[in-house]
Parts: structure tokens; C-alpha cells; sequence
């Protein structure tokens, strides 16, 4: 877990969320930290309500084009997880905070199988009202490695020549689907169980471009965090196409692990704990070692 949640120190978040809770009428004392990582997500248990405060810094602009996609997304019945019926995003300090509805989980994730046909379904949506970033694996990488202050000068030139070298291989992959709705980064914490089925959540990184990239993501994840082939071709099967039979998977897979990789290093300051991981990754990464199991973070 991060030891400043969402890159918030502990008692400005606390000052955040208790604000934010009252302006939406809601009582914070029973609030509990769910996840760190990149977003502060707090589960209020006495409201059965979620509250994502957006990571420091992020655009309030970006935080409410994200609740209009997900309303959009609720008057077309998909399955999501829906907002609270509340005014938001409220923003406290420049900082934006948005509610949505507990949905409680058993202690398993989300098959992969399951992931599959909400994922069909985005990937099959009419362009929304609202306009969606253009999705871009290799600037995100690219930001992250100038924001990354621990690793040594060399490391940082070996993950950016990698970096290069994607991004040349990537001009000559030829696209097996057009464009359109993706949700950036599905995998099994990225939806939640209900009982009619699988619903996605996380929406922050939903943006137009390739649904080869949200199938690449579902793969990498399978085989990378211990959940095995079979569970992946569980998904495959599901949503109708294997993208591991696919030329371009393999370029589509090496630029997925390096964002993985190199968005995870640009948080260690707030997350030291993560360090050792981001480590083994990066040298995973230097034997070619595509088999190697990562913790989750």
C-alpha cells in the first residue's frame, strides 16, 4: 500500500475527503483506505459508498469528462459501476473527489473470462458525446520516465532506447480492429462481481484507440500475475478473438509490460515499499524473460 495514498501526505487527505464528504452530504468517520497506488479510493462503510479522491495533481477537467463518460455509459444500461446519485465531481482545493456505489466483492477477482463481454460491448459502442483522449502507451512511458528520480542515468537510458525501439516496431503493426471506445486498462481489479455479471470500473483511463490494447492488457495481466493460460483463453475464447495469435502481439505486449513497469517507477517516491518490485521487473526485463511472475502493486 502507498504510504502517501494518491500522492496525498496522510492528513492532507484526510482534510480532502472530510470536506468533500460533507459538501456531499456524507459521513467520512467510517471512511477506510481501499487502494493507494494512483487514485486515494475509500470505502465509507457506514454509507456504502466508494470515494476516489484523483491523484494529486490530476485535471479537474479530466476527473469530470470521466463522470459524463460513465452517466453516458449508465443511460445505455452498460455495465459499469454506477456513480452516487450526487453532484460531482466535488473539488476541494484543486483536488477532485467522485462517489459511487459499494459494491461488495468476495475474496476472488474477477475472472478474466468474465471481462470479456463488457469488453465486447465497449469495444462496440457508438462514439460517445463526450471527446476522449487519444490513447498513447508510448507518451505515457515516456512521461513517466522523466519523472523518475531513483533509478540511475543508465537504467533510464536503457528503459528509453527500449522505448525507441518499440516505437519503431510499432509503425510497421498492421491493426486487426478499427478504433474506437477502450477502457485503457482492463484487468480483474478493474471490474467488480455483481450478480447478473461482471461490471467494469476505473474509468480514468478510457480514451479512443485500438481494443487491441485492452486485450494485450487482459493477456499480459493473466500471464504475469499467476493466473495461467487457461485463464486467459477462457477470456479469449469469450470475447471471440485470441490477440496471441495475432502479428503485432508481440510489440503490443512489450510496450504494454514497459508501461507497467515504468508507471509503477514514477510512484515509488510516494510508494517506497514498491521498490524492490519495480526492480525485479526492470530486470526481468533486461533477460527478455517473458514467463517471470510480477506481484501485483
Amino acid at each position: 500500500m502507498s504510504d502517501s495514498p494518491g500522492g496525498f501526505e496522510p492528513q492532507e487527505l484526510h482534510s480532502i475527503l472530510a470536506r468533500g464528504c460533507t459538501a456531499a452530504g456524507l459521513d467520512n468517520h467510517s471512511a477506510r483506505l481501499l487502494r493507494g497506488q494512483t487514485n486515494a479510493v475509500v470505502l465509507l462503510e457506514a454509507e456504502q459508498v466508494v470515494v476516489k479522491v484523483a491523484r494529486k495533481g490530476t485535471s479537474s477537467h479530466d476527473v469530470q469528462r470521466t463522470v459524463d463518460f460513465v452517466r453516458w455509459l449508465s443511460a445505455r444500461n452498460f455495465p459499469t459501476v454506477p456513480l452516487h446519485p450526487v453532484d460531482q465531481p466535488i473539488v476541494v482545493d484543486n483536488q477532485s473527489l467522485t462517489f459511487w456505489t459499494y459494491l461488495p466483492q468476495p475474496d476472488h477477482p474477477v475472472p478474466a473470462q468474465h471481462l470479456a463481454r463488457p469488453l465486447r460491448a465497449l469495444h462496440t459502442l457508438p462514439a460517445p458525446p463526450q471527446k476522449l483522449p487519444p490513447h498513447d502507451n508510448l507518451a505515457s512511458i515516456r512521461r513517466s520516465l522523466a519523472a523518475i528520480t531513483w533509478l540511475p542515468p543508465t537504467a533510464i537510458r536503457r528503459l528509453s532506447t527500449h522505448a525507441d525501439r518499440l516505437e519503431r516496431d510499432l509503425t510497421h503493426v498492421t491493426w486487426a480492429h478499427p478504433p474506437g471506445v477502450i477502457q485503457g486498462d482492463p484487468q480483474h481489479r478493474n471490474a467488480l462481481h455483481t450478480p447478473t455479471g461482471a461490471v467494469l470500473c476505473d474509468w480514468d483511463t478510457v480514451a479512443h484507440g485500438q481494443p487491441e490494447w485492452d486485450a494485450v492488457t487482459v493477456e499480459v495481466h493473466c500471464r504475469r500475475f499467476g493466473h495461467g493460460h487457461a485463464h486467459y483463453q477462457a477470456f479469449a475464447e469469450a470475447y471471440g478473438w485470441d490477440i496471441t495469435r495475432w502479428d503485432g502481439y508481440p510489440v503490443l505486449a512489450a510496450i504494454r509490460e514497459l508501461r507497467m513497469i515504468t508507471t509503477n517507477a514514477r510512484k515509488v517516491r510516494h510508494a517506497p515499499g514498491s521498490r524492490s518490485e519495480v526492480q525485479r521487473r526492470i530486470d526481468c526485463l533486461g533477460r527478455n524473460d517473458r514467463r517471470m511472475r510480477w506481484n501485483i502493486l
